[in-house]
């Protein structure tokens, strides 16, 4: 992706249902869940490069042992400042106790990090807030062991406020209104309340403190604590937590907006927010690694009895699209195929832009996450040649000479790595002037490749807000002097703000929604603007359920060729000699691509909650008053 965006965050869950002695038999260290925990968060680092944190439990620890650990950082290498700590010492502690070398029961007694359970995320500060207090897992602790809660999520609800003020209702006074405390003192209030009415029964039946508190962490009803705490949630999520005496959860939102996937066998209990990741660390198979099903949570008792529960009744299915065309790892194999089906979907309008030219067109992608449906393109483009030649030789078949014949089947497709990303550049200097050639030239291009006569096609994953193109990269295209730059996304236009984890809060800042208003005014409609603003003023005091997206009527008055067009000309300066062509997928072939992830909210404005229209109307509320607070 050319614009960088703030998005998503991963989470990591293992529970080992085996004695560390059996691990420390099979493969040689007590230490197998910490080393798992390392691959699967350094796998997700795609997802969250602002923070990470680590947290673990101890199972059947002596009162007095301590059975909680946990470490974050905020430092430029998260993952490995947590895991260089952890080792350190855990080698420090063998070292000056040389008995803990090959005693997995003192190693586990005395030696933080080593145990059973474990909880690990990496997070994108979608906020902008990177301190150390803002990185998950958060902590909520007690002296009752089963009220101790560790919680991290990959995850934005859209109704802060209104889960902040239910908490107050009850009585609560929460420390900050971030949604991740929220969540965590939610879930921790009907925690409390469970263990309560569990201790109340007891003590009637005669059962002490001491006793009663084993049969608690046995009895206590995880599905049933999770319902109450969700009822009222509104965002993409997926939720994991773990409770101190050992039991553990992940639950997804009913929509199915933020992924999920887990593995079982005899040993382990995993699940991860994607995948290859859980393939590669444990070396499985696609088929034995399965999806978390929307409005479900998977959870491990203490006892390490699994059971997979429906919490939240599912909604329609709205699986992100863009964890599929840029987020998640490419490594996954349904994601690979979908991307490169992106690519191969977008050749008919691309050989539109070319005149079927494709002797004097150069292909190439923005590195590097482009490069999967670049693949796919160049197939398609492959087959348009195959058929050119076919037609040629077809039509000469009676005069055809060996020379012609082999000068027919000499044609190649000409495809290169014209962008290269440098290293990316300081912008030590803040004044304007300055930092707009330095963000210049944060891409190069290769030399030589591409003539006069020739069409530059590049694709590019997803243009958010056109920044880069517009500084960098098409006006480093143009230095190759070709006849005709065609910008492609694989994504379709991106007209509406996300609100479920995806940075991308602000209108004006998307170049689909400046397109628009351009068209507005060249048409003398921009009336429509303070009209749609009345409209979504008229709703602020509206229910959730009863709110319209009205922003789509600021895209109605155009086709998406229109809005191509208009955003061809935003990023095209004077100085720029090629013709500038952008072409975006259709939204009906990013479904036939995805088929799976339906959530087009981005460019359709079709939330999958209620909240998303709230979202919606308030950015563009926030944009019309020149507001610059976020949306939500």
């Amino acid at each position: 992706m050319s614009d960088a965006l703030k998005h998503e965050c991963g989470i990591a869950q293992i529970r080992l249902l085996k004695p560390l002695e059996y691990y420390k038999e099979k493969y040689g260290t007590a230490f197998y869940g910490i080393n798992k925990m390392y691959l699967m968060m350094e796998k997700q680092h795609n997802r969250g490069q602002d923070g990470a944190g680590f947290a673990n439990i101890k199972l059947n620890t002596a009162p007095g042992d301590r059975y909680i650990s946990r470490i974050r950082s905020n430092e430029a290498q998260p993952i490995q400042d947590i895991f260089e700590q952890i080792n350190g010492r855990i080698n420090d502690e063998i070292k000056a106790n040389p008995e803990y070398a090959d005693n997995v029961a003192l190693q586990k007694k005395n030696i933080p990090y080593v145990g059973e359970v474990y909880l690990g995320h990496v997070r994108y500060g979608t906020f902008g807030k990177n301190s150390i207090e803002s990185v998950h897992p958060f902590l909520r602790q007690n002296n009752w062991m089963h009220r101790n809660l560790i919680v991290a999520g990959n995850f934005n609800m859209t109704n802060v406020n209104q889960l902040f003020n239910n908490l107050v209702e009850i009585g609560q006074h929460p420390k900050e209104k971030a949604d991740t405390v929220t969540v965590m003192e939610k879930i921790g209030h009907f925690l409390d309340s469970e263990v309560e009415k569990l201790y109340k029964k007891l003590k009637k039946q005669g059962f002490s403190k001491v006793a009663a508190s084993p049969i608690i962490g046995e009895k206590l009803n995880v599905a049933k604590i999770l319902r109450k705490s969700s009822k009222n949630w509104d965002g993409g999520y997926a939720m994991a937590g773990l409770l101190g005496h050992g039991d553990s959860f992940v639950l997804r939102d009913p929509a199915g907006i933020r992924p999920a996937y887990y593995y079982k066998d005899d040993e382990v209990v995993v699940v991860a927010s994607e995948r290859p990741v859980i393939q590669t660390a444990f070396n499985v198979d696609f088929d034995d690694v399965h999806e978390l099903p929307p409005g479900h949570a998977i959870i491990t008792k203490k006892s390490g009895e699994v059971n997979i529960k429906e919490i939240l009744e599912p909604l329609e299915r709205k699986a992100c699209s863009f964890e599929r065309i840029y987020f998640s790892r490419g490594s996954d194999a349904e994601i690979y195929k979908e991307r490169k089906m992106l690519g191969r979907l977008l050749m008919p309008e691309v050989l539109k832009s070319i005149n079927h030219d494709t002797i004097n067109t150069v292909f190439s992608f923005i590195p590097n996450t482009a490069e999967t449906s670049f693949y796919g393109m160049v197939e398609a483009a492959q087959d348009e040649l195959n058929k050119q030649k076919n037609d040629a030789i077809l039509a000469e078949k009676e005069t055809l000479t060996d020379a012609r014949l082999k000068e027919i089947l000499a044609h190649r497709l000409r495809t290169e790595k014209i962008a290269i990303k440098d290293v990316k550049l300081r912008t030590f200097i803040t004044e304007d002037s300055s930092r707009d050639d330095l963000v210049a030239h944060v891409y190069d291009v290769t030399y030589g490749v591409v003539k006069p006569e020739d069409s530059l096609v590049i694709i590019d994953d997803s243009i958010v807000r056109g920044t880069t193109l517009k500084k960098s990269i098409i006006k480093m295209m143009d230095r190759l002097n070709p006849k005709q730059i065609v910008v492609v996304s694989s994504a379709p236009q991106i007209r509406y703000p996300d609100c479920y984890g995806i940075d991308m809060a602000r209108l004006e800042g998307l170049v689909a929604f400046r397109a628009a208003l351009e068209l507005l005014k060249d048409n003398n409609q921009y009336d429509i603007v303070e009209k749609v603003y009345e409209k979504c003023k008229l709703q602020v005091d509206l229910a959730d359920e009863e709110v319209k997206n009205f922003v789509k009527e600021i895209y109605e008055p155009f086709t998406d060729e229109q809005i191509s067009d208009k955003i061809s000309e935003l990023l095209c300066d004077t100085d720029v000699k090629a013709n500038v062509k952008v072409i975006y997928q259709t939204v009906d072939n990013l479904h036939k691509a995805c088929p799976k992830n339906l959530g087009d909210w981005y460019f359709t404005g079709n939330y999958p909650t209620f909240g998303g229209n709230r979202v919606v109307n308030r950015a563009f509320i926030n944009f019309y008053e020149g507001n610059e607070g976020r949306a939500y």
